[in-house]
């Protein structure tokens, strides 16, 4: 792999479960990786906090990876 992108899909979580948002932030891949190799990263999610009022929480659900 020589390049790509992790994208990630946040959702704010109302107090009765409700899904209010879902917010997409995306990052690069650590890149190049060689064919049979394996990298592990760790991603920071920020969410503004004026978007997750109180009594709500935030949770990734969804993580995508599109390479090249």
């Amino acid at each position: 792999m020589r390049s790509g992108t992790v994208t990630f899909a946040t959702h704010v979580i109302g107090g009765l479960g409700v899904d209010w948002a879902t917010l997409e932030s995306t990052a690069p891949l650590p890149a190049p990786i060689d064919a049979g190799a394996a990298r592990k990263k760790t991603y920071t999610v920020c969410v503004d906090a004026w978007r997750v009022p109180l009594g709500m929480h935030v949770e990734t659900r969804d993580v995508t990876a599109a390479w090249k």
